[in-house]
């Protein structure tokens, strides 16, 4: 079992863990930069360490910072939590390799599902549905190229392989736009991933984006936790998360979350990991999977009553998964808004000293959050300061008790997208659910 855990990141997600770690008697270790030694979770640790200046790159990124760090404190494993180095293989290889056990899927595979035309070719051979495509990249005699297009059917995508966060991406809905949008995306995405190669899919005009929860141990077993629906989305950015998704069925979830499971064991991926899908006319599409926890993995939790922090530490201590598919029954309705410190209008970040943080309460109501009254946002980082969370018996229980909660909440020195997150609790499409990953976006004008 580990012992001691070094936890290389930063906020909301590094006190979660370490949250869970306290529960199973695991030392923690923090690494921050200069601008973050008054983070909560630095102050709760056990061990600190200042890897580095503000700039990510220099700390938060920094491998050989964080691999000293580990040595110095005598911690046997790394989690990666999520952002930074949680999907970067070579970090992945790095931990390994120095001895300590990290938190997270191997190097190889990491590497394998971070490629997105070697990850449908893995996903295809498990039987994973995935969008209608090139199986390979795009041809670079551009006649083949728009014969590739034209057997798709327009419009059609062009993707980086190594793409991510909405980057290296283009849509293309006529033939004369087809060459162009190809160079541009190869362009961008050298310069973004180093990492030129595209592939070409079918684009799915009004889909909605839903995913997978999985567990899988060394030991060939693999379950799924059901389906999150991430629709509401500004700038391929996910707002609003929920747990189920409105409108799927047992049959549905049944069937592609087996396929899934079977996929981790072909894969031998190890962990928890998310499979992500676009859903339009009653049909999944595979589009990636993220080997790491997830921003929204909260609400897979509530609905479960499975801690899935710590579940990854005991699957990276070597141990067998002992929930069983069978165990996993999901009850009531789950939804988590991101709460981010910026403009709700403009989206321009907010970064700054919080003068008063109150948090709501009550049954069912969960806040994730590192922040507290006198911290100071730095403006280095992602602007989101934290998740609320809320469960009940169906999903229109759940609207109303995050409307309420929305209502209870109180950050004042910043500004934050509260304001936007009571409006999406009100909206029409919203409340009737289902709405596609277009519609908030078209919404707020964007």
């Amino acid at each position: 079992m580990i012992k001691k855990l070094l936890i290389a990141n930063r906020g909301e997600i590094a006190l979660r863990i370490l949250r869970a770690c306290r529960e199973m008697g695991i030392k923690t270790v923090a690494v921050h930069s200069t601008a973050d030694r008054d983070l909560k979770h630095v102050r709760l640790a056990d061990e600190s360490v200042c890897i580095g200046p503000a700039s990510s790159l220099h700390s938060y990124l920094n491998i050989p910072a964080i691999i000293s760090a580990a040595e110095v404190t005598d911690a046997d494993a790394i989690h990666p939590g999520y952002g930074f180095l949680s999907e970067n293989a070579d970090f992945a290889e790095r931990v390994e390799s120095s001895g300590f056990i990290f938190v997270g899927p191997t190097a190889d595979t990491i590497r394998v599902m971070g490629d997105k035309i070697e990850a449908k070719i893995a996903m295809n051979a498990s039987g994973v549905p995935c969008v209608p495509g090139s199986d390979g990249p795009v041809p670079d005699e551009p006649e083949d190229a728009l014969k590739m297009a034209e057997e798709i059917g327009y419009p059609v995508i062009i993707k980086a392989t190594g793409g991510g966060g909405g980057r290296g991406m283009r849509t293309v809905y006529d033939a004369s736009d087809l060459i162009e949008s190809i160079t541009l995306t190869k362009t961008e995405a050298g310069q973004a991933f180093n990492n030129d190669v595209v592939f070409m899919e079918k684009f799915l005009e009004k889909p909605r984006h839903i995913e997978f929860q999985v567990l899988s141990d060394t030991h060939g077993n693999a379950i799924h936790l059901c389906e999150r629906d991430c629709s509401m989305q500004r700038r391929n950015q996910k707002v609003v998360e929920e747990a189920p998704a409105p409108g799927i069925t047992e049959a549905q979830r049944k069937k592609l979350g087996e396929s899934v499971a079977r996929a981790c064991v072909d894969i031998g991926y190890r962990g928890a990991g998310t499979f992500e899908f676009l859903y339009e006319n009653e049909e999944f599409y595979f589009i990636e999977m993220n080997t790491r926890l997830q921003v929204e993995h909260p609400v897979t939790e509530m609905i479960t009553g499975v801690d899935l922090v710590k579940q990854q530490l005991l699957i990276a201590s070597g141990e067998e998964l002992k929930i069983k598919q069978e165990d996993i029954k999901p009850t009531g309705h789950a939804i988590e808004c991101r709460i981010n410190a910026e403009d709700p209008d403009t989206f321009v970040p907010s970064p700054g000293r919080v003068d008063r943080f109150h948090v709501p309460g009550g049954l069912g109501v969960r806040i994730d959050s590192h922040i507290y009254g006198g911290y100071s946002v730095p403006p280095h980082y992602d602007s989101m300061i934290g998740k609320l969370i809320v469960h009940a018996e169906d999903r229109q229980g759940a609207i109303n008790r995050m409307h309420g909660a929305l209502s209870e909440m109180v950050v004042e020195g910043i500004k934050t997208n509260i304001p936007l997150q009571r409006r999406i609790m009100e909206d029409h499409a919203f409340i009737a659910g289902g709405a596609g990953i277009d519609y908030l976006e078209k919404k707020l004008g964007l």
